[in-house]
C-alpha cells in the first residue's frame, strides 16, 4: 500500500522551519510501516510557503465578497498565518530523507487558483517533484471547507446548495484542463460539511467530475480523511468511484494525514473499496512519471 498525500504541520499550525528534519519525516515512515504502507509522499499544501504566496498573492481580491460576508479578510489571514516556509529548504529536506533511504517521495498538494495556475506551474517545473496532487479548498474568495471560521459556514446557509455543488464540479472541471497536476485530491471535497443538494444535482456533479479526471489523464485518490469529517465518508463517495473506475482514472491512496499518527490510516478499507469499484492497480509516481502496480492485501492495517 501506498499514502501518497502527507503533510508535515497539523493546519491549526503555523509552519515552523525547523521542524524540517529527517527525524521529523522518519517517524512518519515508521508510523507508515506499523500500518502496512511502504512508501509515502510527503505533500505540503504550496501555501505553506513563501514562493507559493508569491505567485499567488491578492488571489482572494480577483471576486466580490459574497452576501456582505467579510471573506477577504478571512483568506488575507489565513495565507499570513500559513505562508512562513522556504520552498527550496522543504525539497531538500525531502530529497536528503530519500537519499537516506526512507520510503518517500518528494510532493506537493497544489490548490487551485483560478488565473494562477501558469504562474504555478511556471514556479514548480524548476523543483525536482515526483508528484503533485491538485484540489479545491476555494470557491471564488470563500474557504468553504474552514468549518472552524463561522464566516465561512454562514456562506453554506446564504447561497443554494446546488449552486455550490455545481461552483465546485466547475472548479475541478478547469483544475483538472490546466493539467498541471499529477493527482485530483479529495475529489468530491464539497461534501465535507454534509451539505447535500438533491440526489439529481450530486449525480450531474458526479459526472462532470470524473469526465474531468479522466479527460486530464490524471489518477484520482481515495482518502480516509472525510471518514473524520462531518460528511462521515471516505473521498470519493462509492458513486463518484464507480463513475471514475468507468471511465478508467487511475487511483492512489491517501490518508491526508497531518501528523504522523494517522498515517496509512484505514488503509485496508480503501483497499476494499478500490478492489469493489473494479480496480485492480494503483498508480505510482517517480518524477512525475507514472506506472501502474498490482493492488494486493496490506501486510497490516488498522
Amino acid at each position: 500500500m501506498i499514502d501518497y498525500h502527507v503533510h508535515l504541520w497539523p493546519h491549526p499550525e503555523r509552519a515552523d522551519e525547523g521542524e524540517l528534519a529527517l527525524e521529523r519525516i522518519a517517524r512518519y515512515t515508521e508510523e507508515a510501516a506499523r500500518a502496512g504502507v511502504g512508501e509515502i509522499a510527503l505533500t505540503e499544501h504550496i501555501f505553506r510557503f513563501v514562493q507559493g504566496r508569491a505567485v499567488t498573492e491578492g488571489w482572494w481580491r480577483d471576486w466580490p465578497e459574497w452576501g456582505g460576508l467579510p471573506l477577504y479578510a478571512r483568506a488575507e489571514a489565513y495565507y499570513d498565518h500559513h505562508a512562513t516556509v522556504d520552498l527550496d529548504h522543504y525539497v531538500a529536506t525531502a530529497l536528503a530523507a530519500k537519499e537516506a533511504g526512507l520510503p518517500v517521495i518528494v510532493g506537493l498538494e497544489v490548490d487551485y487558483v483560478p488565473g494562477r495556475m501558469e504562474a504555478v506551474s511556471a514556479l514548480l517545473a524548476g523543483y525536482p517533484f515526483d508528484v503533485l496532487l491538485g484540489s479545491v479548498h476555494a470557491l471564488e474568495n470563500w474557504l468553504f471547507d474552514d468549518l472552524s471560521d463561522a464566516t465561512q459556514m454562514a456562506v453554506w446557509e446564504s447561497r443554494p446548495l446546488e449552486e455550490i455543488w455545481r461552483a465546485y464540479a466547475g472548479a475541478m472541471e478547469e483544475l483538472a484542463a490546466t493539467k498541471s497536476c499529477d493527482v485530483l485530491a479529495h475529489p468530491d471535497l464539497v461534501k465535507v460539511a454534509a451539505r447535500y443538494p438533491d440526489r439529481g444535482v450530486i449525480d450531474e456533479c458526479e459526472e462532470r467530475i470524473a469526465d474531468a479526471a479522466a479527460g486530464s489523464g490524471m489518477a484520482a485518490e481515495i482518502s480516509s480523511a472525510g471518514s473524520a469529517k462531518p460528511c462521515g465518508e471516505d473521498y470519493p463517495s462509492p458513486s463518484l468511484l464507480a463513475r471514475l473506475s468507468r471511465r478508467n482514472v487511475p487511483i492512489t491512496f491517501a490518508s491526508d494525514s497531518h501528523g504522523p499518527a494517522r498515517v496509512g490510516e484505514r488503509n485496508a478499507a480503501l483497499l476494499r473499496q478500490a478492489l469493489a469499484a473494479g480496480y485492480r492497480s494503483v498508480r505510482r509516481f517517480r518524477g512525475r512519471q507514472a506506472t501502474d502496480a498490482d493492488l494486493c492485501l496490506p501486510g497490516s492495517a488498522r
